[in-house]
């Protein structure tokens, strides 16, 4: 035996006294690593393009009911306003998505087959429904600006009825083009996306609403806009709840839509959403205010989405995401009688 080492019986009676003494005994925290120090899950190797796709694929869904809501209450502006955002952000969306996806074709090789149980699927499907008609609700607004005789005359006669027919069409097909992408997002493995599959939807679909009615308060009048101050605080009323639910009912899940630059981003989303709503009831009577108050709410949905899209990259890099709720659904089904 080493001579210069205590003895067992020595250094138990050590470490007795110093727990008679109060000395402070304490486990350093776990530090949850993997091989090599790898992430467990492969973070999504999407990039800013799929983000600003949550984002504009919002917008156009909110824009197409600005502007459904504009047309069944005789609002010309309003229905003019919704319609070409629409159009603006669905061309955006497919640009977007198609960069992502790297070659257009691969946008056509999805559309081969149409598989209900994938949300990609789907949502390819829904877009290629959308864009179509929200494009000719559109065009159809030109119809003014066209010759009354001729065959453009013609045209000119045609495109008010195809335009109304259209503008319902994409309305009808906008909540799920503005909620398929969180249920995307669920689908996947990423922890703090998978784990908000109940909530995920209700953000998504109040930010389309708010970012609609944002494009309504920035390009009509305060006397028109009464659906988009409407389409605000409804929209503001869901993606707040629901927001407060995914940060507050995930346990540990939630920590990253709380904390860094996530969650910078989502409490600057809620901050600008809230003032965005009352200067859009507060300031009904100024076309200044209403404008702010418009740009105000396409900001807070810009901020939303990207918080809630680098909430879950943060999540997948981080070991503990994964392993704590793990050990958790062990325990869990191990106290289980019979388990």
């Amino acid at each position: 035996m080493n001579a210069d080492r205590p003895a067992v019986g020595d250094r138990f009676r050590r470490f007795r006294a110093g727990r008679r003494a109060g000395e402070e005994l304490a486990v350093p925290p776990a530090e949850f690593t993997s091989y090599y120090g790898r992430p467990i899950l492969k973070p999504p190797v999407w990039t800013w393009e799929i983000a600003a796709y949550l984002f504009t694929g919002g917008l156009a869904a909110g824009s197409s009911l600005l502007a459904a809501g504009g047309q069944l209450t005789g609002r010309a502006e309003v229905r003019r306003a919704g319609r070409v955002a629409a159009l603006a952000a669905v061309t955006a969306s497919a640009g977007l998505l198609v960069k992502d996806l790297g070659r257009p074709e691969r946008f056509h090789h999805m559309l081969r087959v149409a598989k209900p149980t994938s949300p990609m699927s789907v949502g390819t499907w829904i877009l290629t429904a959308y864009g179509p008609a929200a494009g000719l609700a559109a065009i159809a607004e030109v119809a003014p600006l066209l010759p009354t005789r001729g065959p453009l005359g013609l045209v000119r006669r045609a495109l008010p009825p195809v335009g109304r027919v259209a503008g319902l069409a994409a309305a009808l097909t906008a909540p799920a083009l503005g909620t398929y992408t969180a249920v995307l997002l669920a689908d996947t493995a990423v922890p703090s996306w998978h784990e908000a599959y109940a909530d995920l939807p209700f953000v998504f679909a109040g930010s389309a609403l708010a970012s609609g009615a944002g494009v309504g308060l920035l390009a009509v009048p305060p006397a028109q806009a009464g659906p988009a101050r409407r389409m605000a605080l409804a929209g503001a009323g869901l993606e707040l709840v629901g927001a407060h639910r995914v940060e507050n009912r995930l346990g540990l899940l939630g920590e990253p839509y709380r904390t860094g630059r996530p969650g910078r981003l989502l409490r600057a989303g809620r901050t600008l959403t809230v003032a965005g709503v009352a200067g859009a009831v507060l300031g009904r009577r100024s076309r200044l205010v209403s404008a702010v108050s418009g740009a105000a709410l396409l900001a807070a949905s810009v901020a939303t989405r990207f918080g809630v899209f680098h909430a879950g990259v943060a999540s997948a890099r981080d070991p503990k995401y994964t392993v704590v709720p793990q050990r958790a659904r062990l325990d869990r089904r191990a106290a289980e009688p019979g388990g």
